[in-house]
């Protein structure tokens, strides 16, 4: 499942982050690299973006950012 479709509220662990070279670069850069467990605490009126707490801080990401991320669907921590 992408990090896209993980529910509000739900939690899950990168397993793998893709996109273009550049693009890759900047979500490893934010933080966003494999084990890090990353929850969704709730999106835009129109669902694009969402807001992400990881690593103690939040991040807004654009749904199609969060495609690229492959995660799978965790406990809440």
């Amino acid at each position: 499942m992408t990090l896209r479709n993980l529910p509000i509220g739900s939690s899950g662990r990168v397993l793998s982050v893709g996109g273009e070279k550049v693009l890759r670069h900047r979500l490893l850069e934010m933080g966003i690299t494999p084990r890090t467990v990353i929850k969704v605490r709730k999106a835009a009126p129109l669902g694009d973006p969402v807001e992400l707490l990881l690593r103690g801080y939040v991040l807004t990401l654009r749904l199609d950012d969060a495609e690229k991320i492959t995660v799978e669907e965790v406990a809440a921590e």
